[in-house]
């Protein structure tokens, strides 16, 4: 398919669904989804995965005040498998300041602070979208690869520019109704729908190769009741358990033997704070597990959070011909990338 008619097509969807694309806030069908996670076995579980050298699909979430030390407290039993069963480093760099949105724009841009500019750390619409492509521009130029993404925090509308082959969810404290269990429970709507035979309104016609999951529940009882109250323990055993539900998801799906999840998180354990305080840069865990990974290796070479989405580009057997400085963590595939297309080629592997 040429790149004058993707774009085409691309224009023609996004017309079609320019109420649908963007920012779809959650509100009274989410809070029919606000019961808490429900405490199945199988959402504490991970399914068992045959070795598979491609991902078709890829799962990232990321966290909040989730560090090593999380992992020795016993109260994360589908973190600690993910770390057992895939590939680790504890020591990837973030970025400084060590605050949620310039993180997150870090993560999805592939670009240090002093590069994409983004300083601040709440919404502010005068300085609208960031003019830096994100992963999810590179893949769909990549091959028409679609993004679901769902945030929780509204400073993080500063990232959700519209385009024609992503989605975004958006709740945060300002709504009452958002938890983890409401996002939780929206995901399974959103792939029920998605599967539906319609796709989800004109935006995704299936479900997305690339599914985002932002977790801070654990960095905000930590900041607002101690870093070893119970209330930061039982947040670390919620987002646990919201991940166990992903997968699951992914499970009735028949999707989990294709799919690559990484796991990694904006801060540490009080990490926003020491960074303020004039602290160094911190370090965060990076994980990978399932379709392509090796299990039970810790990585050696230095990884960023900037590496993310290249990685995930890998991890799809796709290439990066970019200004990025995010960099593919190599030594954690099990095999060689497999013959796929880059951000420069006119091929679309799927209809749109």
């Amino acid at each position: 398919m040429t790149n004058h008619w993707r774009k085409a097509v691309a224009i023609k969807r996004w017309t079609a669904g320019l109420a649908v694309v963007g920012i779809l806030s959650i509100s009274s069908e989410l809070a029919a989804a606000s019961s808490p996670l429900p405490p199945t076995p199988a959402a504490r579980e991970i399914p068992s995965v045959a070795p598979v050298r491609q991902a078709e699909s890829v799962i990232l979430v990321v966290f909040e005040g989730v560090g090593q030390e999380s992992v020795k407290s016993g109260s994360i039993p589908v973190f600690s498998r993910l770390v057992k069963e895939g590939s680790v480093t504890w020591s990837a760099t973030a970025v400084k300041p060590a605050l949620r949105l310039p993180t997150m724009a870090s993560l999805l841009m592939g670009l240090p602070v002093e590069k994409h500019g983004i300083t601040w750390d709440s919404f502010d619409f005068a300085r609208g979208y960031p003019r830096p492509p994100t992963v999810f521009d590179y893949l769909d130029l990549s091959g028409g690869k679609d993004s679901a993404i769902f945030f929780m925090d509204e400073s993080l509308y500063q990232l959700a520019k519209p385009e024609p082959y992503t989605d975004y969810q958006m709740c945060g404290p300002m709504k009452p109704e958002c938890s983890t269990a409401t996002v939780v429970g929206y995901i399974r709507d959103y792939f029920r729908k998605a599967t539906s035979g319609h796709g989800y309104g004109h935006a995704i016609l299936s479900l997305p190769h690339f599914l985002v999951v932002h977790l801070p529940e654990p960095a905000r009882a930590g900041q607002a009741n101690g870093w070893g109250s119970r209330a930061y323990k039982d947040a670390l055993r919620t987002v646990d358990s919201a991940m166990g539900s992903i997968l699951e998801l992914y499970r009735e799906l028949g999707l989990i033997e294709q799919t690559a999840v990484f796991v990694t998180a904006l801060n540490g354990r009080g990490a926003a704070k020491a960074s303020a305080n004039g602290a160094g840069v911190p370090h965060v865990p990076w994980i990978a597990w399932g379709a392509g990974i090796k299990a039970g290796k810790v990585i050696q070479q230095p990884v960023s959070i900037l590496d993310t989405g290249a990685t995930v580009l890998r991890a799809l057997g796709l290439e990066t011909h970019t200004e990025w400085e995010s960099r593919a963590v190599e030594e954690i595939f099990m095999g060689p990338r497999s013959a796929g297309t880059d951000v420069n080629s006119d091929v679309d592997t799927r209809a749109r």
